[in-house]
């Protein structure tokens, strides 16, 4: 019987660390920390960019999209799971793991394929820097973005389809804090061979592809950085592109290691921890790499915050 004309299916069973009771406190103050200072400091670089003149570049209209996605990335996993915390019973509702679902699969797809476009904007920025203007237009800037997003929700849509079109048998327990394709596949009682290779086919397509042209882009403009004289202007160039990169390493390293493999092969509680990994402390520390390596955004804080906060012109 498929979950979605199965009747009997009104709420799925969140397990987390239920077998581990001392470790319910410590994580409920580990998960409101980190969404804290999400929404403190992904709030924060979008007004920056928005609000400074000087950062109405292609860069930070992309920076601007990656803070919107972590904000609603985090939220959509993270509110619900510190209310199961604090509850006996840790459910959540068919249609609330269905939605879950799409929008952490669509937002993560999403996220792969900006910090490509990102990538591209410092290759052309570092190894055609006459030609940027042109290149990186406006419009370009908004159809990749576009591109982005419509095709994140594209491949959410079929991920979530195929994932819960398996037939489940027994209790509806989700071994996970929210609902994600390895934990619900692993419910199912039929054969998931075929569809945990469907899926992989299109998880290589959003992980692999986009890392992929990572590391082309900043292979030329390691060689483009090399063969500038000046060591302050290496430098430069590496620190533009080293926020960039360690955001790349964060969240792709753990994507594939969660999305490239059987999930009959990943254990359960390394499973979970590295998705709270990827879909909590990184959103909250990417803000935190761009503004603390950013001169730009660093000088951008000192002019925009104090108006903010004083009302200062």
């Amino acid at each position: 019987m498929n979950w979605a004309n199965e009747s009997s299916a009104r709420e799925f069973i969140l397990l987390g660390f239920s077998d581990r009771p001392w470790l319910q406190m410590p994580l409920f103050v580990l998960l409101l920390i980190s969404y804290t200072f999400t929404i403190f400091g992904n709030v924060s670089i979008m007004m920056v960019c928005i609000l400074d003149p000087k950062l109405h570049t292609p860069m930070y209209f992309f920076l601007t999209n990656l803070s919107i996605l972590d904000l609603c990335y985090t939220t959509s996993t993270v509110p619900h799971m510190l209310t199961n915390i604090c509850r006996n019973k840790k459910t959540i509702s068919y249609g609330g793991c269905v939605a879950q679902l799409i929008i952490f699969l669509a937002l993560g797809a999403t996220e792969c394929l900006l910090l490509a476009v990102m990538s591209f904007d410092r290759y052309v920025a570092v190894c055609k820097p006459l030609h940027y203007v042109v290149i990186m237009n406006h419009w370009f800037c908004i159809r990749v973005v576009a591109f982005s997003w419509f095709t994140g929700f594209g491949n959410s849509v079929l991920q979530s389809s195929l994932t819960l079109n398996m037939p489940r048998c027994g209790r509806p327990e989700v071994d996970h804090f929210f609902c994600e394709v390895p934990a619900l596949l692993k419910l199912s009682c039929a054969d998931t061979k075929p569809i945990e290779s469907e899926l992989f086919f299109f998880s290589v397509l959003i992980l692999l592809i986009p890392v992929t042209l990572i590391l082309i882009s900043y292979g030329f403009i390691a060689q483009a950085v090399l063969r500038i004289r000046s060591a302050e202007g290496r430098r430069k160039a590496f620190g533009t592109c080293g926020s960039h990169m360690v955001v790349v390493s964060l969240f792709f390293g753990t994507g594939i290691y969660m999305y490239l493999q059987p999930p009959s092969s990943t254990s359960k509680d390394w499973g979970k921890m590295v998705s709270l990994f990827y879909g909590i402390i990184t959103p909250m520390l990417n803000p935190l790499i761009y503004s603390l390596r950013n001169k730009d955004m660093k000088e951008a804080f000192k002019r925009v915050m104090p108006k903010i906060f004083f009302c200062k012109k």
